[in-house]
Order: structure tokens, then C-alpha cells, then sequence
């Protein structure tokens, strides 16, 4: 059997290298026809008609332009018809060369799932894989080809508003999911209809901006850039990415869109990536703002030197890149490369066999209205829902609770509950569409359950005239749900806050509802971690819920009632308040470390906060417990080419079904360059039965152990570790040491 199989990839691998050889050909058999305007052409891109998720930007001569060769991608063109009708534009053209259709396909297209961020916090990297999946599938019926995610940066800082796209603070975990979501979205191969390109991005260090502020300048070391920043990058690439994005930062003085060191050096050179890069939005002419360039000429000329190969939006080619050549200034060579890399996308997309592939209306009726797309969608919901406190037992709540209040400005709300970059169809009735939270509860209590509702307030503002409604509500009911937190749009692009807290008067109304005296549980929606201290601090039960999406208010209503046992897991560390951030959990040591929270005598410490956050990177309370016991560590001394295998035993000592996720983190005790207090090396997401057992296995190996070392060379270095199994970064449940000994 294991012959056949053999055999078996041994021929596809053949035929895929046929293909591409075949699909090379074409390509070059077609540049050879190209003329300088129409190469340029296939590097240009603009923004359709449809405001899915962007700006639109008017063209009065685009469907000329299109006639002529002269774009070769469009971006927010929504609906087969629309594709199909610019598509057919294309094909009058000399060359018939097909358009690419791009969009913002973040999470989710007509079912929209958790925001990136919440997904994150299932550390389910089948569920996350299965979102994009879905996402893919519909998109892609609709006529897209290809899809401006996933969004890979670390984000270390709340106050950077794009943290809701990106899959968190860490290194490991995010390099995981970003091979997940490539997967989900590309799916078995490109060319299946059911698939879109990924588009990897923002390329690179886009997430550690100067004070958490959007599109602001980044300036770290080359190390910190190599080991933390750039992994989920190089995982994307792995996964098999087709196209990366470049960001709009400039990264030690240089901005992305024109930086040589990231686009020609490490991605096409070290790591061979054979798609192509595109600008961020108008990012190629905003090196003039940067002052980096002179002019939109000298902007082209750094981008494309840089090997930036599509403009988005910037016209900086389009108006100047036929001039730089004939100049002598820019190689011929340089720009068929680029255009080399997007023609070779196309015919892998099948586009020139044909081009209105993409665009069934039949496939898009039919893929837009799956009834297994919503399941998909509670599933994930559900993973992504975050428990944070819950004394008293006094979660889940009984079915046979007589009366329920359910108070706050996002109970009834339905659109709000996408979150921030969801794509809006305009044909569809999103007031229907969503399950809101006041209907997921209604569908979910039995008749004998009076259900009540107060707003209590608005998201923001200062008005308290509803309070006295929302608390006489609260006193009629035995048990009180607040929902609370952002409105969707402030958490996104352009959505940086140099504050934190919970928007107007929203945690007076938990005070006055707390003040009651009955059980109160508040649901927390948001984009971002938030800082809501007195209510962590005096009310009985917290669920973070994100924004979930589609089916937002079935997916809460099944952990509120116990329906589903809460399992995520927070991806981003939540600071006490704003001037801990950025606050992360990896961090290095210093020479005067503080021995406690109250340790603040010429230590590194505040004087007027604590060190900690207020809930740890890996944090999450489940409606059971677990118990770690029986540390095993198959030898405490190995050299950098043998591994350690690590196993423990997992039960669940509670009294229902519910899944655990258990953390292997490490620390290096010392090397030529300080080392993080631990690290998250792996993970495992458990299912276990109330009072089941089960012995988990870990292996540690020469990756695990690697590090840039004060050469930038990657690799190890002997010297004594820790293993540490926990539940969260900030609760290890077992220690043990080893040593790495030299070769």
C-alpha cells in the first residue's frame, strides 16, 4: 500500500510540474505579444463601483481603460453580474487578457464569521480553516478570485485598532493560523471553483506602529523583526500563498511598499516565493507623504525597484512607469517579472480558459444560501466565546428560570453584531439575515420564561435617562444579562483609541445594575481587548464575545444557557489600563526584574499599577475543570539533533463534557541574547468527558529550541531549559528542566 502511494504522488507531483512548465510557456508566449502599455497595464489595478468594504474612486474613462489592456485588476466589484460585465470589457481588448477580481473577504462573505481576533481565541485550527473555507466558497461563486486576507501581523498593542483582523500577540500560535486560513481560503489547489488566492499581509511589521497609531513608522531591530514579526509571514508561504500585500508603514526609515530588504531580499529571494506583491491602497504614491520620494515618479520607480508588482489604486505606473524604461532607469526585465507573476496567477485560475467562470449566477444562488455555511458559522461562533468569570456557578443559567432581564444598547442590535471589515451585500436584508442577541436568547428559553428589555443607554454619550428603566427591568427579573461594549466600526482601519475603556456611561449602567443585588452576567462585545476593571472586578460572571457574526446571538445563547461548554482562549493579553500597552506576555527580563506585584523599590515596575495584566495571553475559564498531573519528560539531557518527547495526564475533574486547550511553553535560562520569560512552542485543543483521563504528548525539537543568536544566525545554543504546561501564559500547572549539550 505504501508503493502505490508512493507511486501515486510520485506521478502528481510530475503533472503538476508539467502543468507549470506548460502554464510558463503560456505565459511568456503571451508577454512576447505585450506591449510596454499593456504589461503596465497587467500591474495596475482600481476600485470598482460596489462600496463592499472600501472607498470608491471615480473613473469616468475605467471601461475604456479596460477595452485597451490598460488595468489588469479591480477590487470591490461585487456579484457575478457586475464581474461578468467587466470581464466581458476585458475581452474586447487586443490581447483578451482576463481581469483579476479582489476583494476584502475578512471573515466571512454573505455568512459572516467571528472577527480574525475572536477566531483566534478558539485556538481551533480546523475551525478557523473551515472559515475560510466557507468565506472561499461563497466569494468565489460570486466571482471573486481572490481575497485581501489573511491579515498575519503581531499585534502587540490595543490601541491599534487592526488587531481584530490579525490572529493576536504570539509568534507560534500566529504562525499557525496563518497556514490555516491560507488552506481555508485557497483550498486543494488554485483553479477549483471553489477557491480564492490569499493574499497575505500587511508585509511587514504593520502591527507594532509608534503608539498604536495606523499607518505609523516602525523602527525595531533586525532580530526582533526575523524572530517575531516575520514567522506567520514565512508560514503563509509555506501554506502556499499566491500573493502577498505590502504595508503602509515605513520599518526603520523605509517604507514597505518600496523596501528591497523585505520584498527582493528575504520573501522573493530566501524564501522563493513565486506570487506577487501588491500595494496596499494608493501605498506606492504615499512615499511622497513618507518623504521618501520626490514625486508619484521616483514613488514608481522605488516600487517596482523594491519589487512591488501590482499598484492599488496609486496610478504611479500607469502615469510613469513606460517613462522610467524608456529612461533606462528601470529594466525591461523588472517589470516582466511582474508581469510574469500575475499572468502566471491567471491561467492557474483557469480565467483564460475562461473567463466568466467565476461568474454562475446559478453557483451563487445556490453557494450564498447553504444551510451548512450557517452551521459553520454558529460552530466557530461558539470556539470563539471567551469565559472570563464565573462565581457562583452563576453560568449557565437554567432554562427554567422564570424571568430573564436583558439589558443594553447591543441586546436588539443586528448589523453591529459583523464586526468591523465584513463584507455588505446590497441585496441582502441584514435585519433577517443576523440572528441578534435578543433573538438567539428568545429562541432558546421555553414558554415559561419571561424574557424583559431595557437599552439601558447608547454605545456612547452621556445620557442616563434610561438607567431608571434598566434597573426597575433588572429588579423583576431572577437573573440579568447586560450586553455591552464598541460599536462594530471602532475596531478597524483607521480605528486606533488612546483610550481603552468601555465607550460613555456603559460601566455606570453595569454599577447601577450590580447595585440591584440580583445575578448579573455581561457579555463584552468587541474588536479588541478593552480595559473594564470594576466590572472584572464586582460582577459574578464576564463573557467576552467578540463580534461573532451571522450567528451571533444562537452562538451566545448556547453558552449563556449550556448548550455549549465555552472553551476559547484569550489570543492578545488585556492590560489594567492603557499605560501598560503595548503589553504582551513573552517578554525579556531585566537586571532588576520585580519579585512580586508589590516589588516596586528600583525594579522594573509602575508605582501606581501592577507589572501583570488583568487577564494573561491564554486565558480562559471553562464550565468544568481540569486537572494536570504525572510531568514526563523522556530525558533531561539531549543534543540540538534529538528531541524530547514531553507527556502529562489531562482530566477532566468537573462534572460536564468540555475541551480544554493545554500550552507548552519554554524558556531558554540564558544565551548570547536575552530570551523571552517563556514561550508558547505548541498546543493541543482537548475534548474530554466529565471524569475522563488522557495522557497528552508533546515533542520538543531543534526548531523549538532555535533562536537569532547575536549574529542573526538561526539555530542553538547549548544550555539549561524549562518546560512549562499551563492553562493560560500566567498558570503553569508543571515544571521541569532539561539541558541541550553541545554536538
Amino acid at each position: 500500500m505504501k508503493k502505490v502511494t508512493t507511486i501515486t504522488l510520485f506521478m502528481l507531483s510530475l503533472f503538476a510540474s508539467a502543468q507549470q512548465q506548460s502554464i510558463d510557456q503560456k505565459v511568456n508566449d503571451l508577454l512576447k505579444k505585450m506591449t510596454i502599455e499593456e504589461k503596465i497595464g497587467q500591474l495596475n489595478q482600481y476600485t470598482g463601483d460596489n462600496q463592499a468594504t472600501g472607498p470608491i474612486t471615480i473613473n469616468p474613462n475605467k471601461q475604456n481603460e479596460i477595452k485597451q489592456g490598460l488595468i489588469g485588476s479591480m477590487l470591490n466589484v461585487i456579484g457575478t453580474k457586475y464581474t461578468r460585465g467587466y470581464q466581458e470589457l476585458a475581452m474586447q481588448s487586443r490581447l483578451k487578457i482576463p481581469l483579476l477580481f479582489g476583494q476584502d473577504v475578512i471573515h466571512g462573505y454573505k455568512t459572516t464569521f467571528p472577527l480574525p481576533l475572536a477566531e483566534a481565541a478558539s485556538w481551533d485550527l480546523e475551525a478557523i480553516e473551515l472559515a475560510a473555507r466557507v468565506a472561499a466558497t461563497e466569494a468565489s461563486a460570486s466571482g471573486i478570485h481572490w481575497t485581501f486576507a489573511p491579515m498575519v501581523d503581531i499585534g502587540r498593542d490595543p490601541r491599534w485598532g487592526r488587531v481584530m483582523e490579525g490572529a493576536g500577540e504570539d509568534t507560534y500560535l500566529g504562525s499557525k493560523i496563518a497556514y490555516a486560513r491560507v488552506k481555508g481560503f485557497q483550498g486543494n489547489k488554485l483553479g477549483d471553483l471553489n477557491s480564492v488566492m490569499a493574499c497575505v499581509k500587511h508585509f511587514a511589521a504593520y502591527g507594532a506602529g509608534v503608539g498604536g497609531r495606523d499607518y505609523n513608522s516602525v523602527d525595531m531591530s533586525e532580530r526582533m523583526l526575523l524572530e517575531t514579526y516575520l514567522p506567520p509571514f514565512k508560514a503563509a508561504v509555506d501554506a502556499g500563498a499566491a500573493t502577498f500585500m505590502n504595508s503602509f508603514n515605513d520599518i526603520n526609515g523605509i517604507p514597505a511598499t518600496g523596501n528591497a530588504h523585505l520584498q527582493r531580499d528575504i520573501l522573493k529571494g530566501k524564501w522563493n516565493f513565486q506570487g506577487f506583491v501588491v500595494s496596499d491602497w494608493g501605498s506606492i504614491g504615499e512615499m511622497v507623504a513618507h518623504g521618501y520620494s520626490k514625486d508619484l515618479k521616483e514613488a514608481a520607480y522605488a516600487a517596482i525597484t523594491a519589487g512591488s508588482d501590482m499598484d492599488m489604486e496609486s496610478n504611479a505606473y500607469r502615469k510613469h512607469l513606460a517613462e522610467l524604461v524608456k529612461e533606462g532607469r528601470v529594466s525591461i526585465d523588472l517589470v516582466d517579472d511582474a508581469v510574469r507573476r500575475i499572468l502566471r496567477k491567471k491561467f492557474e485560475l483557469g480565467l483564460f480558459d475562461d473567463p466568466y467562470r467565476y461568474s454562475d449566477e446559478k453557483r451563487a444562488e445556490k453557494a450564498l444560501n447553504n444551510p451548512e455555511h450557517r452551521k459553520a458559522a454558529l460552530e466557530v461562533a461558539q470556539k470563539s466565546i471567551v469565559l472570563l468569570k464565573n462565581e457562583n456557578q452563576t453560568l449557565p443559567i437554567s432554562k427554567s428560570t422564570k424571568t430573564i432581564a436583558f439589558i443594553g444598547p447591543m441586546v436588539k442590535e443586528y448589523k453591529e453584531n459583523m464586526g468591523f471589515w465584513s463584507v455588505e451585500l446590497p441585496e441582502v436584508d441584514y435585519n433577517k439575515w443576523i440572528v441578534s442577541q435578543w433573538d438567539g436568547v428568545q429562541n432558546k428559553v421555553g414558554k415559561n420564561t419571561k424574557l424583559l428589555f431595557a437599552k439601558g443607554c447608547e454605545i456612547e454619550g452621556t445620557n442616563k435617562d434610561g438607567f431608571a428603566e434598566a434597573v426597575a427591568t433588572a429588579k423583576q427579573a431572577d437573573v440579568v444579562i447586560l450586553s455591552i461594549g464598541e460599536r462594530r466600526d471602532m475596531s478597524g482601519e483607521a480605528k486606533s483609541r488612546s483610550d481603552l475603556h468601555l465607550p460613555g456611561v456603559q460601566e455606570d449602567l453595569v454599577k447601577a445594575i450590580q447595585a440591584t443585588g440580583k445575578p448579573v452576567v455581561v457579555l463584552v462585545n468587541a474588536g479588541r481587548p478593552l480595559v473594564f476593571n470594576w466590572t472584572a472586578d464586582n460582577v459574578p460572571a464576564i463573557l467576552y464575545t467578540w463580534w461573532l457574526g451571522t450567528e451571533a446571538g444562537n452562538a451566545i445563547a448556547n453558552v449563556l444557557f449550556g448548550d455549549y461548554n465555552p472553551s476559547g482562549k484569550l489570543p492578545m493579553t488585556f492590560p489594567r489600563e492603557v499605560g501598560q500597552v503595548p503589553i504582551y506576555y513573552n517578554h525579556f527580563s531585566t537586571g532588576r526584574p520585580a519579585k512580586d506585584e508589590n516589588s516596586t523599590n528600583y525594579v522594573s515596575a509602575y508605582i501606581d499599577l501592577k507589572n501583570s495584566p488583568k487577564y494573561p495571553f491564554g486565558y480562559g475559564l471553562s464550565y468544568t475543570t481540569f486537572d494536570y498531573s504525572g510531568l514526563k519528560l523522556s530525558s533531561t539531557k539531549i543534543k540540538s539533533n534529538e528531541t524530547i518527547k514531553v507527556s502529562f495526564q489531562l482530566k477532566n475533574s468537573g462534572k460536564v463534557a468540555g475541551d480544554e486547550v493545554v500550552q507548552l511553553y519554554l524558556k531558554d535560562k540564558f544565551g548570547s541574547v536575552v530570551r523571552p520569560v517563556l514561550e508558547l512552542k505548541d498546543f493541543q485543543k482537548v475534548k474530554l468527558n466529565a471524569g475522563e483521563s488522557k495522557t497528552i504528548e508533546f515533542t520538543i525539537d531543534k526548531e523549538k529550541l532555535s533562536f537569532y543568536n547575536n549574529k542573526l544566525e538561526w539555530g542553538t545554543e547549548p544550555g539549561d531549559f524549562e518546560v512549562m504546561i499551563g492553562t493560560s501564559s500566567a498558570d503553569i500547572k508543571l515544571r521541569s528542566d532539561f539541558e541541550l549539550v553541545a554536538n
